[in-house]
């Protein structure tokens, strides 16, 4: 089993050596931990829910079902497993960023890394397809004039994650 992690020449550009050191130590947390699998199985409930009940509406539609009594059930799960994914995600982060803390033995250069990462994101918004933002240390949108409520978002806020590594204990 080999797992690799890249890094752009702009990331390089902006952390010192040791920052980019936790940044890393973040990112091979994440494999660790299993972050991939749990995320893929947790992607492949959420869609198969939905499709249950996309497969319930277009029967309902097409086969004579009840007309607008009580709605769709399933599609109500299918919401409540796309926000249950979105939360395991921001929850993976947090145990990323302790996991990569407790590899440097502090987590004040992961800290500072998310501080100088956050201030790059909300000055030159990358141009990232929203599904592939949680590939990103930092969330790649958070530049763009329009943020999502908390809720829908992948990653947890950096400040918040900010404040954790800089409480990080061995």
């Amino acid at each position: 089993n080999h797992a690799a992690v890249a890094v752009t020449q702009g990331i390089t550009n902006i952390l010192s050596q040791d920052e980019l050191r936790g940044v890393l130590a973040h990112e091979l947390s994440h494999v660790k931990n299993n972050d991939i699998l749990i995320g893929s199985v947790a992607a492949a409930v959420a869609m198969g829910i939905t499709f249950l009940a996309r497969m319930l509406m277009w029967g309902a539609m097409f086969g004579g079902g009840r007309d607008n009594e009580g709605g769709n059930p399933l599609g109500l799960l299918a919401m409540a497993a796309g926000l249950l994914q979105m939360a395991l995600s921001r929850s993976r982060e947090f145990e990323a960023d302790q996991s990569g803390a407790d590899i440097m033995g502090n987590g004040e250069s992961l800290a500072r890394a998310l501080e100088k990462l956050e201030l790059s994101a909300k000055r030159v918004p990358m141009n990232v397809n929203p599904a592939q933002a949680t590939m990103y240390i930092v969330n790649p949108l958070s530049g763009r004039p329009v943020n999502f409520a908390r809720l829908f978002s992948t990653h947890p806020s950096t400040q918040e994650r900010i404040e954790r590594l800089r409480a990080w204990r061995p």
